[in-house]
């Protein structure tokens, strides 16, 4: 399986929204233009994840988007799912019986399961604070570079 565009900038705007959670709504506008994605883009993105749950909005003057759930909650799993479907390298083991005749008897079947549990396992356990943690570790590397004079 190979994330799409539509997952990684998903995952990135859902990081943006969790680095500033309890900061209050943020427009889509704001969240564009830190990611670098383009809000027209990113509205389809956003629409789609708040019709699954993971986001909610505020209409209004000071209006944006807000995480549904605490940052600890939000498995990055659930984001690439709602983004772009199931997580399988092959049609085969994406849960749909009779894709091909060989099922029960390929070897080669038992490779991609495999494969699809280990990736269903790193994304399912790794939450949006996960990722504020990193984020904030790679900041303070950042910043133990910078010389003042």
């Amino acid at each position: 399986m190979r994330i799409s565009t539509r997952g990684e900038y998903g995952v990135r705007a859902m990081l943006d929204i969790a680095i500033h959670y309890g900061q209050g709504p943020i427009p889509l506008k704001i969240i564009a233009e830190r990611q670098e994605i383009s809000e027209h883009y990113l509205e389809q993105l956003i629409s789609t994840l708040r019709k699954a749950g993971l986001v909610t909005s505020v209409r209004g003057a000071q209006g944006g988007y807000l995480l549904a759930k605490r940052p600890d909650e939000v498995r990055i799993g659930d984001i690439i799912r709602t983004l772009e479907g199931p997580i399988a390298p092959m049609d085969c083991v994406d849960d749909n019986d009779g894709c091909c005749s060989h099922t029960e008897k390929c070897a080669t079947r038992v490779l991609w399961q495999r494969l699809r549990d280990s990736m269903e396992e790193v994304l399912d356990n790794t939450t949006l604070a996960c990722l504020c943690q990193e984020a904030m570790k790679l900041q303070a590397k950042d910043d133990s570079f910078m010389y003042h004079i």
